[in-house]
């Protein structure tokens, strides 16, 4: 079993400062980034296994890469509803707080709860984590019937409105992947993001018109129907 301190240095190892500035240009600052490549993350993920403690310790160091690296090896069965709230009031950027929920947060005891009350926090990477959420519950719980998925559609309608581009990208990830889930909810996307092209607020229409294109089309068309 690695410590901490070693899997830092094995990150700092591979780091590339190309990939720093490649990474800054698609808005992915922190305090510390190292430029380690996603599929290097995963292979480290791999070898570690499930680690509750190390996550802990890996989130704590504040480095970009420890902090993705934390969320492929917690044990989501051991987090918590704090550990959640601490978690998600130090995210800084887009793509941490997308791979928090895709890798460990969508796999908690507190998902839905964590989603729904995310979508009305006033800051912009916790509100993105939200609808983040909720597009990977969308896309990976396969068990969960369509109610909950339905509130979700009434909360991306009260929230459209927000400007702020991480939460009106992450808003219409929701809706999108909400509607590819099955025919029945792609009826009702559909019928949302038409409500949302009438809206005052250009991010509303903006979320309504691009949903529409995707959810509109006949491949998501034949991929409803083929489940």
């Amino acid at each position: 079993m690695m410590h901490c301190a070693e899997v830092l240095d094995v990150l700092k190892n591979l780091s590339d400062p190309r990939n720093v500035e490649g990474m800054a240009r698609f808005g992915i600052k922190s305090a510390v980034v190292l430029g380690v490549p996603k599929p290097a993350l995963r292979g480290i993920a791999k070898d570690l296994g499930k680690d509750h403690d190390l996550a802990q310790q890996l989130w704590a160091s504040g480095v970009h890469e420890a902090r993705i690296l934390a969320s492929m090896v917690d044990d989501p069965k051991k987090v918590t509803g704090a550990q959640m709230e601490s978690w998600a009031n130090d995210l800084d950027n887009w793509d941490i707080c997308d791979q928090c929920c895709l890798n460990l947060f969508w796999k908690t005891a507190f998902a839905y709860e964590k989603a729904e009350k995310w979508s009305a926090n006033g800051g912009e990477f916790v509100k993105r984590a939200g609808f983040a959420l909720m597009a990977s519950l969308a896309i990976h719980d396969k068990k969960e019937g369509d109610a909950a998925f339905g509130r979700f559609l009434t909360i991306i309608k009260r929230e459209a409105a927000d400007g702020r581009n991480y939460v009106r990208k992450a808003v219409n990830w929701a809706l999108r992947r909400i509607g590819i889930r099955n025919a029945g909810l792609r009826h009702k996307a559909i019928g949302v993001a038409l409500e949302l092209q009438q809206a005052e607020a250009k991010s509303a229409r903006w979320i309504g018109s691009d949903a529409l294109r995707e959810l509109s089309g006949e491949a998501v068309r034949d991929r409803v129907k083929s489940k």
